[in-house]
């Protein structure tokens, strides 16, 4: 189904977009105000179109910013980079691109696409590459696709820009962030440029509507003065993980990620317990005090701050939040054999083979 998202949206958007992205992705306030700005500046909405219904060789380019999520506390971009690469990714190919679409359903990527979108007037397509937030550059659903993210050009914030060619979606990542960490650990870049064809077979569809709709319930929650975490919970078919507050903050901004651990206290249900909570730019291992797994990547840890219900980043954490976390499942494409490889636990180094939120929870209640 086709919609539109005007200014007065995208608070919805920003809102949904920091709840799935699992802290990651970056502050969607930035974006929600450069989408906003751009909005009002042209006068005109964002289409937001399905993926069904568009031409088999139309031009489709998803938009983003890389780099570490802290480094975006204080490095703002400034709108300009993002439509600088998708030209000169366009100016590359020798065709204008005829869609637009988020790489990821999370933070500040679920939210610049609009921007661009607002200036350009280019659709959007209802679909991204993560149905959440991952902190690589092929850890997306097109690469489950055999869909090549380069040519790709990366932009930074002086003027500076560039076409990459690699030999895989892994090279990509290590390259353009090497140059990332060069441009002060932000850019923003245009890459994965697919036919019409290609993104109905590689994107998750309809995770726009869905990111509108968990902001749509956030707000309503929070309007009615109820927490938001069990409406989301039973419209996610999510599971209540823990409320605990942060006693203790391990965060680094390091080879351009923000890589840290949280050690968490538990509260109201969960008084007596203590967690740790390990992330790279976005959650990725909650484990309980014995060491054992309650949620492991790629199923998303979203967080809440456990008083006012809006989602918490990975950079916005700090000594004394109170913290509520709530695990979603991820898309069945990431609970496959390929989707462990590219994102399972195993990739990032911990120690736990991948069990299904489900599977956890049994497993906590048979303890």
């Amino acid at each position: 189904m086709t919609f539109r998202i005007g200014p007065d949206d995208m608070e919805e958007i920003a809102l949904g977009g920091a709840f799935l992205g699992t802290g990651g992705g970056g502050d969607p306030y930035i974006g929600k105000l450069m989408a906003r700005s751009m909005m009002l500046e042209h006068g005109r909405d964002v289409e937001v179109v399905p993926a069904a219904g568009i031409a088999d060789d139309a031009l489709c380019v998803p938009v983003c910013m890389m780099g570490a999520p802290t480094v975006m506390v204080e490095k703002l971009p400034s709108g300009k980079e993002a439509l600088a690469a998708l030209r000169a990714l366009e100016e590359y190919l020798g065709r204008k691109a005829d869609y637009l679409i988020c790489i990821e359903a999370g933070g500040l990527n679920s939210t610049i696409p609009f921007a661009v979108a607002a200036h350009t007037g280019l659709p959007l397509l209802d679909g991204d590459g993560m149905g959440r937030a991952f902190p690589e550059l092929q850890m997306v659903s097109m690469t489950l696709h055999d869909i090549a993210a380069t040519p790709m050009v990366i932009a930074d914030d002086k003027g500076n820009s560039g076409v990459l060619n690699a030999v895989s979606n892994l090279w990509t990542e290590r390259l353009a962030r090497a140059a990332t960490v060069e441009m002060g650990g932000a850019a923003l870049v245009a890459l994965y440029p697919m036919t019409g064809a290609q993104a109905k077979k590689g994107l998750l569809h309809g995770t726009l509507g869905l990111v509108r709709e968990v902001g749509r319930t956030l707000l309503s929650e929070r309007r009615a003065h109820r927490h938001p975490g069990d409406a989301l919970i039973e419209r996610c078919n999510g599971v209540d993980l823990c409320t605990a507050r942060v006693i203790d903050i391990e965060r680094r901004t390091i080879g351009g990620f923000a890589r840290g651990v949280a050690r968490l206290r538990g509260m109201d249900a969960d008084h007596g317990r203590e967690f740790s909570l390990s992330f790279q730019n976005e959650f990725l291992c909650l484990e309980d005090d014995q060491g054992r797994p309650l949620a492991l990547t790629p199923d998303l840890i979203c967080s809440l701050d456990a008083d006012g219900g809006l989602p918490v980043t990975t950079e916005a954490l700090r000594y004394g939040l109170g913290i509520r976390l709530i695990g979603l499942p991820a898309d069945p494409q990431w609970r496959s054999p390929g989707g462990q490889d590219l994102a399972g636990p195993k990739y990032f180094g911990y120690a736990h083979p991948f069990q299904t939120l489900e599977e956890l929870a049994g497993t906590t209640r048979a303890a």
